[in-house]
């Protein structure tokens, strides 16, 4: 089908269950992400790395959030073999099961005060497992919606599986923001399990969607028959150079979106700024309610323009919202950071909505699950578990907020450069005639 031909109503069925499964699915997984990222600001300093004074105890948290994050490449290999070679759905399934046990058994984890060491060393597992789980989730995801929808709107289609991060976030901080209504102590003693335990009942809602979507027509017709050998060496050995782009382009997306969520909540409750977690927390909600509520026009506008426009136009705004959000939260401004938190994850949206569209397209259809969450799963673990680790290093060694908006602008300025030269490729035409988009698209 191409951007002429006529979308027939079985056509367009198929393209809607695909996006609203790929919703529904990593905005569950995407929750239970967050909310380990949220309790790893916050609470775990306290409750897992308690001997450490606040810096060591935050570095320690963080760590062991992005864990998570240098386990997606491998995800990515171990599912994206399984996606290439015997479906999208297949491996979407087991993700979303695998996320789900992790997240239940980290709200069912003894504390250090209980168990001594065991406690974060348990913690640890169960985090990259959440990783493994993740890894393999998006790149599957993305294509469900993309390789079902038609030419001219794969960008909107491919915004149903960016809707679920915001969802996700939506979700955890939102439950977290509820929790802490009872009062810290509460939620120091029992209440942060809440939200871990909660994936239980969200992940029975994601089997049964799953389980009733259609496979994508592209693994169909290019992929279920071809021979291309196992997945990962051919992604290696003839998708080399878009992985290494495709790893940057992911730089501001997940770096920079893990500096505007992980880092700031840590920051901004620090002993130096002094913001309560609920403020924090109320703040991050509206943030993620607000970036739920533009995705998908965001998307939808990738379509129109081109989505790499879309995204330097977000690359832009993230690093013109960057700046004063730091000074705000430095300056202890508290109601103007609720106001800039929301602005930094509206141009943070444009560089995330068009992004399953553009990591897709990077590939041709052999191996892309592979390639693609190789390329993702690569660039997650190299920016968005440092980053905030480094942002965090960096107002510590300088003293001054300006570091981390440098940090910011040089992540900006080599993702744009990234975009620039990452190919795109037409599903619409044969194997043998597949073209190149002008990189400048």
């Amino acid at each position: 089908m191409t951007a002429t031909q006529t979308w027939t109503p079985a056509e367009r069925k198929r393209a809607y269950r695909a996006g609203w499964g790929a919703f529904v699915g990593t905005t569950i997984e995407w929750y239970d992400f967050y909310v380990y990222a949220t309790a790893a600001a916050i609470y775990f300093p306290t409750l897992f790395f308690p001997e450490q004074d606040r810096f060591v105890g935050t570095i320690a948290a963080l760590a062991s959030s992005a864990v998570a994050f240098f386990f997606r490449p491998l995800g990515g290999i171990i599912f994206g073999h399984i996606g290439d070679r015997l479906g999208r759905r297949p491996a979407l399934v087991i993700t979303l099961v695998m996320m789900g046990v992790a997240t239940v058994a980290v709200g069912c984890l003894p504390t250090y005060a209980a168990i001594g060491v065991a406690a974060p060393i348990l913690l640890l597992l169960f985090r990259a497992a959440q990783g493994l789980a993740v890894g393999g989730e998006w790149g599957g995801a993305a294509l469900m919606s993309v390789e079902s929808a038609p030419a001219d709107k794969k960008g909107f289609f491919g915004g149903f599986t960016q809707l679920g991060n915001p969802g996700g976030a939506l979700l955890a901080t939102g439950i977290f923001y509820v929790m802490e209504l009872f009062g810290k102590e509460w939620m120091m003693e029992w209440g942060w399990r809440i939200p871990f335990l909660l994936s239980a009942a969200l992940i029975a809602v994601g089997f049964w969607v799953r389980k009733k979507t259609e496979e994508t027509p592209v693994f169909e017709t290019e992929v279920e028959s071809a021979e291309q050998g196992a997945p990962v060496w051919y992604a290696i050995r003839r998708n080399w150079w878009p992985i290494i782009l495709g790893a940057f382009i992911v730089l501001v997306p997940s770096g920079g979106y893990t500096m505007a969520t992980t880092f700031v909540q840590n920051y901004a409750t620090s002993p130096a700024i002094g913001f309560s977690e609920r403020h924090i927390l109320l703040a991050m909600t509206i943030a993620s309610f607000v970036e739920f509520l533009v995705t998908l026009p965001v998307a939808a506008l990738a379509d129109k323009l081109g989505s790499k426009k879309v995204m330097y136009i977000g690359l832009i705004g993230a690093v013109v919202c960057m700046i004063p959000l730091m000074l705000a939260i430095g300056g202890q401004q508290l109601a103007l950071t609720y106001i800039l938190v929301s602005l930094i994850r509206i141009a943070m949206s444009a560089t995330w909505a068009p992004l399953a569209t553009i990591m897709a397209q990077m590939f041709r259809p052999q191996a892309r699950y592979t390639s693609m969450s190789m390329a993702y799963g690569l660039g997650a673990a190299l920016w968005g578990g440092l980053m905030p680790i480094v942002s965090v290093t960096l107002v510590e060694m300088t003293g001054t907020d300006w570091s981390v908006v440098w940090q910011f602008i040089v992540m900006a300025a080599l993702n744009f450069i990234a975009m620039w030269l990452a190919p795109q490729y037409i599903d619409e035409l044969p194997r043998t005639t597949a073209v190149k988009t002008s990189g400048a698209r």
